[in-house]
């Protein structure tokens, strides 16, 4: 019943998404390219579906070969227009993603942000003038910005031609904007057969007919804040947009006594941190928390409590032939 009252709001929701990108690929809207790179990772519903794995796997990919930027919005930050990542910084000032890719590629590469991609990409270039690639986080529905390749996420428990546009769905936009992309990714994939794989291909291709690749969330060893061991009995702490995949992992390797499940990009208070604590004291468990909410808790937490579950992209299959699609349209690009 209520899916039928939310479709004529969806409906109108999805007729506005339709007119605005019908203005930019008219050139009615302006968009602007770059003589750099630019690759977009992005999706078409809201979020959960791994774009920030997919990021850092692609400074792995290309770190050492080309000089890289990141270019976020900046979401969740308190602080306003461009931005560039330094030590003094923190989740309130820059976002709590560009943190985790500043704290994690310091040195490596410019983390900046700017919620005016146009604007924040003119900037880094006056701050960096030999830059070559520029990767934009979450951009699929910033069409002033024209990437040069573009990398369209889709989640495999919740795929997005499954999917109905706000509110009855999860869809920023409709299945129809998957067009624009240049590649599809489906990302944390489970129980992968040949039949559920040419099931996604065919359907992604009703609405995006181009290349589709597989992937994994792959879990690392859990990090200490302090020293010591993680015991057999935990406290999960996530503030994330979906943590089923995290919980099912944790799950595996140890008993979760107690799960803090917080929404996407939570900021923690000190009395939320030390009920967390005290509630792990009281089960002699150990904390056990995203990377992307170790980097708003680093400073604030008893460390001999804490522990971060870093996560990477991992290609099912073809992994070797994505990475060569990535380096060839670069490739080209730069000498165009």
């Amino acid at each position: 019943m209520l899916s039928i009252l939310l479709a004529p709001f969806s409906w109108l929701y999805g007729a506005v998404m339709r007119f605005r990108n019908f203005c930019y690929d008219r050139g009615v809207r302006k968009s602007f390219a770059f003589d750099q790179a630019v690759i977009s990772v992005g999706n078409l519903s809201m979020g959960g579906t791994g774009k920030t794995p997919m990021i850092e796997y692609l400074v792995r990919l290309l770190a050492g070969k080309y000089s890289i930027a990141i270019l976020s919005r900046g979401y969740g930050r308190k602080s306003r227009g461009f931005r560039v990542a330094m030590d003094s910084d923190d989740a309130s000032s820059i976002g709590d993603e560009p943190l985790q890719f500043y704290k994690k590629f310091k040195g490596t590469i410019d983390v900046v942000v700017c919620e005016d991609r146009v604007e924040g990409i003119r900037q880094l270039l006056g701050h960096k003038k030999s830059l070559q690639v520029i990767l934009l986080d979450d951009a699929f529905q910033h069409r002033r910005v024209r990437p040069m390749f573009s990398i369209l996420l889709t989640e495999f428990s919740r795929p997005f031609f499954n999917d109905f546009v706000l509110p009855k769905g999860r869809l920023r936009e409709g299945r129809s904007g998957g067009s624009r992309t240049d590649v599809v990714v489906v990302t944390k994939c489970s129980a992968l057969t040949d039949e559920t794989e040419e099931h996604y291909v065919n359907q992604i291709h009703q609405f995006a007919n181009k290349p589709v690749y597989f992937s994994k969330i792959g879990y690392i060893k859990p990090v200490a804040l302090g020293d010591g061991q993680v015991k057999k009995d935990v406290v999960l702490v996530t503030g994330v947009a979906n943590s089923k995949p995290m919980i099912d992992y944790v799950k595996g390797k140890v008993t979760v006594r107690y799960h803090f499940d917080y929404s996407d990009h939570h900021e923690y208070s000190d009395p939320e941190i030390a009920l967390i604590q005290s509630k792990a004291i009281s089960l002699d468990a150990s904390i056990i928390t995203t990377e992307k909410d170790f980097v708003k808790l680093e400073n604030k937490v008893d460390k001999r409590l804490w522990f971060y579950l870093p996560i990477e992209t991992q290609f099912v299959k073809n992994g070797s032939e994505f990475d060569a699609l990535v380096f060839q349209k670069i490739k080209n690009h730069l000498k165009a």
